[in-house]
Order: C-alpha cells, then structure tokens, then sequence
C-alpha cells in the first residue's frame, strides 16, 4: 500500500464540491444531471459535479482500487486480496471523501456472455425483466445460475426495435470475487464487467435486492436547507404580500384625503357658483327696477311745488306716495308718461286737512325700468 502514495496525494487535491448531492428528491437530481450533461466532461470533473464510483478489481490475489468519473479512469491503490481491507482501511488509505463513494465490482471480460437481442420499444421500460427470459435461450445456463443485466445499444430507425445486448455471467464466477473483497463484498452498489478498453462496460449484475444504497451524508442538510428555503420563500411571499396591504392601504387612504379635498372643493365651487348666480340675479333684478335716486329725482321734476310728501316708499315693482297737495286730483296726469313707473292711481277717497288747507292723498304706480342717465321734465311749465 505504501507504493503508490502519489496517487493518493493526487486524490486529496481533488475538488470538494463533489460532496454536495442533491437531497430534495429524484427529481432535482435528474434536473441536476441533465444540467450538468450540457457541461463538457472536462468540466465536470473539475466542479466535482460528477462524484464518481470506487472500482474494485480483483486479480492475482490482489484487489485494484480505481476511480471512475465520467470516462475517466484512476488508480489509486492496490491492496491484497487476503479479506484485511475493510471500511475503516479504506477509509484511512482513500480519505472519507473516496470512501464514501458507491463502490463497484469489476469482473474480467472473458467471464461474461455477451448476446445481442432484438426487442420491442415497449420491453424498454422492463428491459431487465424481459431479457430474464431469453436466458435458457442465449445461454447454456439457467436464469438462477447467472447474474444478468441488459444494456441498451440503440433503436432501429427503420421499425423502431431496441438493439440490446444481453450480459450474463455464471454465479461461480462471482462468488471467488466476492470472496477476494472480504469485508467489502456486503456493501457493494454492483458488479460490472470490462469491456475491451479496460473500462467498465455500464451494466449491474448485482440482484436489485443485494445493491448497497448509501446514504446521502448531506441528505439532512438539503433538507434542512430545503426547508430553509421553503420558509424563507414563505416569509418573502408573507413580506410581499404586507408589502401590497400597505401600499394598498395607503393609496385608500390617499385617495379618501383626496375625496374629502375634492368635496371640499366641489362645496366651496358650488357655493362660489351661488353666490355668482344670486348676485347674477341680484344684479338682473336691480338693473330690471328703476334706482331709486332716479325715482326720487323723476318725482321732484313732476310733483308741483304746492304738493309735499310725507312718505314715500319702494317695495318690490310698487311705487307708493302719501302727502298733501293742493292740487292732489291733478297729480295723476302730472306722473303719467313716465319711464319709471307706470298706471299711476289715488288710492282711497281724499281727505280735507284744514290745516294746512290741502287734502291728503295716497297714490301707487308700479315701477317698470330703470331711469336714464339723466332725465328731462315732462312738462316744462311744471317747475
């Protein structure tokens, strides 16, 4: 073991990412390995994506340990075949890092039976299965006196078939290998075959129910992080949606400030429209009366001078004068012709003041315009 300390010092100085499995389910490490098959091989290797397995070969009562990532190969070390190399000397020549890995029986090319077979696209699905029964036919053995695996080659483009090639070698050929691995035969992932080149030929002849599945030392750390993560994305979602509560609170509360601002304004409009409109009609109504200097001034032109007022008075369109005069029947023609007024008439009988010797009348007329800028006596000879 101590001849081939490069080797190991080659292997410390590989990548650590390779530890990091996925364990959140098949599914993301299908995802995974179909992501990083878009990766040259090259690559790969130097992320540490593809962590590889431990091949174990025996021969010449020594057992060859090699790594395989990929198509490539390494070796690592050579133990003796004599059952000492157990998991704790794997783990003190390889490191934990190597140890760990899925570990893998590689027999001799020439033990295995090689047939290539024809088969249905449906048989892809149960390949193993299938091929189980054309062992009495392929091979001069029984299905209980191999191990038996099938590798798909490829399809027929012309009716769809699968090319398979069916790889069977007898149970007493294993068994002295199983035998060479000591300590290591229980906890092996499978057994291949070489191929021509050396290299691993890409089947499983280890019965599904005897293959070592290890577990995944970081599986309770994706899943922590994955649960981790779960949470931070709930916490993020929560986050987000307070977030759009707030701003939407916000904005209500805005728009209410702005409602109550703009009924704030439409009330003050609408008085300020009022009070326009009332001193609108203010103003029509004061420009449809006579001004009520232009009224008194009217009546001092036409009134004689022997006739006096004691009350003169404007309500709404109606025009009335109290007072004595001496020539009180004669006013309404003196008041009549007017712009200002009109349908002068004495209302009430006349009534003697011995006084004063006049008689005391009360006269109306309803006003009808407004009095010119400047207006002329109706009659002259009345000043």
């Amino acid at each position: 073991m101590a001849d081939r300390p490069g080797g190991l010092r080659l292997l410390d100085r590989l990548p650590q990412v390779g530890r990091w499995r996925y364990g959140a389910g098949g599914f993301l490490a299908w995802w995974g390995r179909s992501l990083a098959a878009w990766l040259p091989a090259r690559l790969r290797l130097a992320l540490g994506l593809d962590r590889g397995r431990l091949l174990l070969q025996t021969g010449n009562e020594e057992v060859q340990l090699r790594l395989q990532q990929g198509d490539h190969l390494q070796d690592l070390a050579v133990v003796p075949a004599d059952g000492s190399f157990d998991d704790a000397t794997a783990t003190r020549l390889l490191g934990s890092r190597l140890s760990d890995l899925p570990r893998w029986l590689i027999l001799p090319a020439a033990t295995a039976l090689r047939r290539r077979l024809v088969l249905p696209a449906a048989a892809a699905d149960r390949l193993r299965d299938v091929v189980g029964f054309e062992i009495d036919r392929q091979t001069p053995f029984t299905m209980d006196a191999v191990a038996y695996d099938a590798r798909v080659l490829g399809q027929r483009e012309s009716d769809g078939q699968l090319d398979v090639e069916l790889v069977a070698v007898p149970r007493m050929a294993i068994d002295p290998a199983l035998g060479a691995l000591g300590p290591l035969a229980p906890g092996l992932a499978g057994i291949d075959v070489a191929a021509g080149n050396g290299a691993p030929l890409g089947v499983n002849l280890l019965d599904p129910a005897q293959r070592h599945r290890q577990s995944d030392p970081w599986q309770r750390w994706n899943l922590a992080l994955l649960a981790v993560a779960l949470l931070a994305l709930a916490a993020t979602m929560a986050q987000l949606l307070d977030n759009r509560r707030a701003a939407a609170d916000e904005l209500e509360q805005r728009i209410a400030r702005n409602a109550q601002a703009a009924r704030l304004a439409a009330t003050q409009r609408q008085r300020l429209s009022d009070l326009v409109e009332g001193q609108a009609f203010l103003d029509r109504t004061r420009a449809a009366r006579p001004m009520a200097v232009a009224v008194i001034d009217e009546l001092t032109r036409r009134l004689p001078d022997t006739t006096y007022l004691e009350k003169l008075s404007i309500e709404d369109d109606r025009l009335t004068l109290i007072g004595l005069s001496r020539e009180a029947p004669a006013l309404i023609g003196r008041l009549q012709g007017s712009r200002l007024w009109s349908s002068p008439a004495l209302t009430g009988a006349l009534q003697p003041d011995p006084a004063s010797g006049r008689d005391r009348f009360t006269l109306t007329a309803e006003l009808v315009g407004a009095a010119p800028a400047r207006t002329e006596p109706a009659d002259a000879a009345s000043r």
